[in-house]
């Protein structure tokens, strides 16, 4: 019999200190979220993924299909966000905005950075319960989306370049039910030179 094996996911290290994106996001938040939350997304899908494999094996596995695979969507896209919005970040500046060729694309597709800056708080800021809001790369073009828990509204084939959290564990501790000045807030940990990178992949 053939073992069907898929490599398992692991909790990434942050490029940072818990405490690096204060004042904007706290010690306790950051160290909650990675350590909690993101960790529970990488559990899920590496338990969605051995009830796949067992199932495939033949070891008799009776497999509702429909809830694995809703297992493995949701936890594996948490992963894969939380793991892109971690080194979207940096320690905040007052005035962080970017230049160069992030700069230029989104002078080109919105027409100028704060048309495109208020278009992505607003996305931020009307997410219907959980979720993200997300500038991602489709080709050449550049679309904000919002994307529901982790994987709902999202669109198939697109690349995330800069996503932001706006689950409550995100930011409820620092800014309560004020999500809307934890998007506000946001901007001045925004890494443009990891958007840059990603836009250039």
């Amino acid at each position: 019999m053939t073992t069907i094996k898929h490599k398992r996911i692991e909790l990434p290290d942050l490029p940072y200190n818990y405490d690096a994106l204060e004042p904007v996001i706290s010690k306790e938040i950051m160290t909650l979220h990675h350590t909690r939350h993101h960790l529970s997304y990488v559990t899920g899908a590496n338990a969605a993924m051995d009830k796949l494999e067992k199932m495939r094996e033949g070891l008799g596995l009776e497999l509702d299909y429909k809830a694995t695979l809703r297992d493995l969507s949701f936890h594996l896209s948490g992963h894969k966000l939380h793991s892109i919005f971690w080194t979207n970040m940096k320690k905040p500046e007052k005035k962080n905005i970017p230049s160069g060729a992030i700069l230029e694309k989104l002078e080109e597709q919105f027409g100028s950075f704060e048309a495109f800056q208020a278009e992505f708080a607003a996305a931020a800021k009307s997410v219907e319960g959980s979720g993200w809001a997300i500038l991602a790369k489709d080709n050449e073009d550049l679309h904000v989306l919002e994307i529901q828990n982790h994987n709902l509204l999202g669109a198939v084939g697109v690349n995330p370049i800069l996503v932001l959290d706006v689950w409550e564990h995100a930011y409820y501790l620092d800014y309560q039910n004020d999500r809307g000045k934890y998007v506000d807030a946001f901007w001045q940990v925004v890494n443009w030179g990891d958007v840059t990178a990603r836009l250039a992949r």
